[in-house]
């Protein structure tokens, strides 16, 4: 029997009198229960119902008692579309404190198009950026931009696509943070958040060098625009059709716009260099500006034009409220939920969702979903807020991770349709650039599907890896955060600044990289399927230093650190994780 102590010595004196003395007030608990449930009493904590009212089938309600229950069914179902409305705008508020805070930074980063040669570099870029203003379309608007400029060119263009493909799933993966208290939730919506981020790295891992040398989505991309130029369209968001009332109200951003001069005028590599025009630039906000009739800039009608405050603090007072509105939501649409789908209701919802088409249609399941993601991203109009609004659904076990992954794959695809219709209804001078990278990141998304979804062994590869951060994140639930930051900021950050010293110590320090993690992988097969062949010392990763190949360290160095907190109780109260669970959603 483990027995937390929490700070306290092993032989504590008391430890035995307070385990007994818990142990009798929960007997004590559990008989009054028994009592008051075998006598009609407040049966309503054992089966879900208020107050202390008899649990009548549906058959036996009066017509009163159905009424009631209707209209407290649709009252739920209300707020929880209420929830979603909020959450959604909460990410908008998300989205531009982070572009308030680093858009200008990310503009910056943009007009250094020497540095950008380098595949790697460009990746990195993507994601760092991409992270910062919190939209690809953002990302891809200044990526069109510096093209049109003759600053960048198509190929490491591509480059800086894929990487926004990954930053842009930052956001489903700090909502999954929102489900950190319950273990079990934990496991499975961080794992339905980062499947997104598995598949994406390893169409880079794969895609990225076959780019860099063979060109293959750039040469298919131009064939596929010839004769496109001259096409017309009309964007259609429809998402923000029932949110920008709110928004424009709080705040309203002119962040392509400004960076797209940033890169133009503050990249020395562009004919159009003007070091003043440049600062210019830099130092106008991203917030929208207002005109009146003669041409004078005034104020907007927007909450946060009427502070006057710099680009910084709205962008710092802006993050809190949009995380404090996203856990808010977040918080009311799991509990909302959890109450709706209980019983038959989430018997039906997860037999349903989670079953697979009829013989002989079984193999076509999976594309349906893929159809299901990519109709409801082009709907919505964002990937980001398709994907966030699923994964408390998985974390609920209402969507099993399997189930998540062509949900997925057919978000990543609906997003690169409103780059399409975008890139269609764009000016007609920059088209035909604009219709080629939407097309480029449709390539690298099919090809993508294609390569990890049709053959059973690979489809399992982006499951594995998100089921085994799932795990990890349910035992250590710090690692998310780390996980966040390094695989978000301080990577790219590091391999941005490394090449910025020195190609030498780039490349140096990413093939020293590259053969650490081939080495581990091969040892970890070799120790699985050819553990007898291995000298004894090898056959387990215990003749290394235990921080070198476990958390547990890491782990017991945190809890030490906050085993004086006021949650010490809570926390020394908590199971251990729920390995039956492991079994049912197939983890490994």
């Amino acid at each position: 029997e483990t027995k937390c102590r929490c700070g306290r010595g092993d032989n504590d004196p008391t430890a035995e009198l307070r385990e007994d003395g818990r142990a009798r007030r929960q007997e004590n608990v559990v008989r009054e229960e028994e009592t008051e449930f075998h006598e009609g009493g407040r049966v309503g904590r054992h089966h879900g119902h208020r107050g202390g009212d008899r649990v009548y089938p549906w058959s036996e309600k009066t017509l009163l008692r159905r009424i009631g229950t209707v209209l407290w069914v649709i009252g739920k179902i209300m707020f929880a579309l209420l929830c979603i409305y909020l959450f959604i705008n909460s990410l908008t508020f998300l989205s531009a404190a982070f572009q308030l805070l680093g858009g200008k930074s990310a503009g910056a980063a943009f007009s250094q198009g020497s540095i950008m040669s380098n595949p790697i570099v460009g990746l990195m870029l993507g994601v760092l950026v991409t992270v910062l203003v919190q939209s690809s379309s953002t990302s891809t608007s200044i990526i069109v931009a510096m093209i049109a400029a003759g600053i960048l060119d198509l190929t490491p263009a591509i480059n800086i696509i894929m990487g926004a493909n990954i930053g842009t799933t930052v956001t489903n993966t700090i909502v999954s943070m929102g489900q950190s208290i319950d273990r079990k939730q934990f496991r499975r919506s961080f794992a339905g958040a980062t499947v997104h981020d598995c598949f994406n790295w390893l169409c880079v891992a794969v895609f990225l060098p076959l780019e860099a040398v063979f060109h293959p989505i750039r040469e298919l991309s131009e064939q596929i625009v010839k004769g496109v130029g001259q096409s017309s369209g009309e964007k259609q968001d429809f998402i923000k059709i029932i949110t920008k009332p709110f928004t424009d109200k709080i705040i309203r951003m002119n962040i392509k716009e400004v960076l797209a001069d940033v890169t133009k005028y503050c990249s020395e590599d562009s004919p159009q260099y003007n070091g003043s025009l440049c600062q210019v630039s830099r130092d106008t906000t991203l917030m929208k500006r207002c005109h009146d009739e003669h041409g004078g800039i005034v104020k907007c009608d927007f909450l946060f034009s009427e502070t006057g405050m710099s680009d910084t603090w709205t962008g710092l007072i802006l993050m809190v409220l949009s995380l404090l509105m996203l856990c808010l939501c977040l918080g009311g649409l799991v509990k909302t939920l959890q109450s709706i789908l209980l019983g038959p209701v989430a018997g039906a919802l997860k037999k349903h969702i989670n079953s697979d088409l009829p013989y002989p249609f079984k193999w076509l399941t999976g594309y349906l979903f893929m159809i299901i993601g990519v109709v409801f991203t082009f709907l919505l109009q964002s990937s980001s807020v398709f994907t966030s609004t699923l994964t408390p659904l998985v974390g609920l076990g209402v969507i099993s991770i399997d189930r998540m992954y062509p949900l997925t794959l057919g978000s990543n695809i609906g997003t690169t349709t409103t780059a399409m219709l975008a890139a269609l209804a764009s000016d007609s001078d920059a088209r035909s650039t604009t219709i080629q990278i939407a097309v480029c990141h449709l390539l690298f998304n099919i090809f993508g599907i294609v390569l990890f979804y049709p053959i059973p062994f690979m489809r399992r590869l982006p499951i594995a890896g998100a089921k085994i951060l799932g795990n990890t994140t349910a035992k250590y639930r710090w690692f998310a955060i780390v996980y966040l930051l390094i695989v978000f900021l301080l990577a790219p950050t590091l391999l941005l600044g490394l090449s910025l010293l020195s190609n030498v110590v780039f490349y140096t320090f990413l093939a020293l990289v590259l053969l650490l993690l081939l080495s581990v992988v091969i040892m970890n097969l070799l120790q699985k399927y050819a553990k007898h062949r291995l000298p004894l010392k090898l056959q387990t990763w215990d003749f290394l230093p235990e921080p070198l190949h476990s958390l547990k360290p890491y782990d017991r160095l945190l809890t030490s650190c906050f085993s004086h907190c006021t949650c010490c109780k809570s926390r020394c109260g908590e199971k251990p994780v729920d390995h039956e669970l492991t079994v049912s959603y197939g983890y490994k």
